[in-house]
């Protein structure tokens, strides 16, 4: 709000104060309405309440807002979401591990997401940004003490999904939401995230096949998870434990 004001603010409007250097009296009164309509446009222009042409969202318009504030929470905006994702890649050496993964983790996060964002619940920022953290740097010391995918690892997922959702939610409730219309926004900004997460596992498999590639011996298994799955998971535990540490003790 202050930096849409200030980008309208005129630099006569300092003067516009009792003295003798005082601009005339009118002057001073029509600047301020000028301000004021000017500050408020730019208030409007970003309200996910109106469209581009200053009309109420209609439902495929909120849809179509959310899920683009969607993808961009985790492309670029969610580093910590795409580690965790990045975690549940490595460890999977086959392709049903890591659809079972992304089910549970999409599921566990739709439902806090749902819940928080609708007041059901009301997790504290200060306890799930660091949690958040924790799971991730967990996860990753997983991948470096099993060569497969455990057996609980999607129940763990699933547990991890719950707790990444309420920061979605945390999010989510930032934005503003169209009156009348949650739901359309909740889906659309739902959808966003896994079209994001899904982007993410592309890239990850695009690279990882480009690997195995160049590892097609009777070594390349053990060369990837010794090259690339064992420091990836390394570098992933060291940054969530970091950032848990960072956001606990700040």
């Amino acid at each position: 709000m202050l930096l849409s004001l200030s980008l309208y603010a005129h630099p006569e409007d300092e003067f516009c104060v009792p003295g003798e250097d005082s601009l005339d009296p009118a002057l001073c009164k029509a600047l301020a309405e000028l301000d004021s309509k000017t500050g408020d446009i730019a208030l409007s222009e970003m309200s996910p309440i109106l469209d581009d042409a200053g009309n109420e969202r209609s439902i495929a318009s909120t849809v179509g807002l959310y899920l683009k504030i969607g993808i961009s929470h985790i492309l670029p905006g969610g580093a910590d979401h795409i580690l965790f994702v990045l975690a549940m890649f490595l460890a999977s050496t086959r392709w049903r591990a890591l659809l079972l993964q992304v089910s549970a983790f999409t599921v566990a996060h739709t439902v806090t997401l749902a819940l928080a964002a609708s007041g059901a619940i009301t997790p504290s920022p200060q306890i799930v940004e660091p949690l958040i953290a924790l799971t991730i740097g967990f996860v990753a010391i997983e991948n470096l003490l099993f060569k497969e995918m455990t057996k609980w690892r999607p129940a763990v997922v699933f547990g991890f999904g719950l707790i990444h959702g309420m920061g979605f939610a945390g999010f989510f409730g930032e934005l503003g939401l169209p009156p009348g219309q949650f739901w359309s926004a909740l889906i659309g900004f739902n959808v966003g995230v896994e079209v994001g997460q899904l982007l993410v596992i592309v890239a990850a498999a695009a690279f990882a096949a480009t690997l195995r590639r160049a590892l097609s011996n009777e070594k390349g298994a053990r060369q990837y998870r010794q090259f690339v799955v064992l420091p990836g998971s390394a570098l992933i535990g060291i940054t969530g434990f970091w950032w848990a540490f960072e956001r606990l003790f700040s």
